[in-house]
């Protein structure tokens, strides 16, 4: 199958939006330094609301200092008064239940893929329910996640659920190094897990 380029799919439709109007976006997030840069590149074209579901994490003290960089990293950016952070209650059960059977897997495998689609179909659900445009996920800005996986996943999800997905690839045009140096730059808690009791480095 022919790799697209995601980014340019998303630059497609920025060129459309007028700005005078711009369409709801719910953009799931996985943690404030990844969503930094993307917000930063999306906000002038789309109204965005933020969605922290991430029941994956491996611990309640882990989810909420998290949640708590991803408030914060909104109020640094100065748009506390246009973006609402929507955090849902942290339930790890939930998780471990949708990944059961798949626990051994290595890390970027099929328990991976079952835990995008965990996040981003709540995330679709909710857009849906709520009269948003467009969903979308900050997980394609990590370097170790495969955007074409995400933004196919996403497609099936738009599709089920009658909301459009922004298709995107954030780590194109330096996106993953601009997240970087905008958590420096606010001094954020960067982790260094993906989230669940099977992504954690070993000492």
């Amino acid at each position: 199958m022919n790799k697209i380029n995601y980014n340019l799919e998303m630059e497609k439709v920025i060129k459309t939006i007028d700005k005078n109007n711009k369409p709801r976006l719910l953009l799931h997030s996985c943690c404030g330094p990844c969503s930094s840069a993307i917000l930063e590149r999306i906000n002038e074209y789309f109204d965005i609301d933020v969605f922290y579901y991430n029941p994956n994490i491996d611990r309640e003290e882990e989810f909420y200092r998290r949640a708590d960089e991803q408030v914060e990293l909104v109020k640094n950016l100065g748009l506390e008064d246009e973006i609402e952070v929507r955090v849902l209650k942290y339930d790890h059960d939930e998780f471990l239940d949708y990944v059961k059977g798949f626990e051994k897997y290595q890390e970027g495998g099929p328990r991976c893929f079952k835990c995008y689609r965990q996040r981003m179909e709540k995330a679709a659900e909710f857009a849906s329910e709520n009269n948003y445009d467009y969903f979308t996920t900050t997980l394609s800005i990590s370097p170790h996640k495969d955007s074409q996986i995400l933004n196919r996943l996403g497609d099936l999800l738009s599709k089920e659920y009658k909301v459009k997905y922004l298709f995107s690839d954030f780590k194109k045009k330096n996106g993953f190094r601009r997240s970087v140096e905008l958590t420096d730059k606010f001094n954020m808690y960067r982790q260094d897990y993906c989230g669940c009791e099977f992504s954690r480095r070993k000492d």
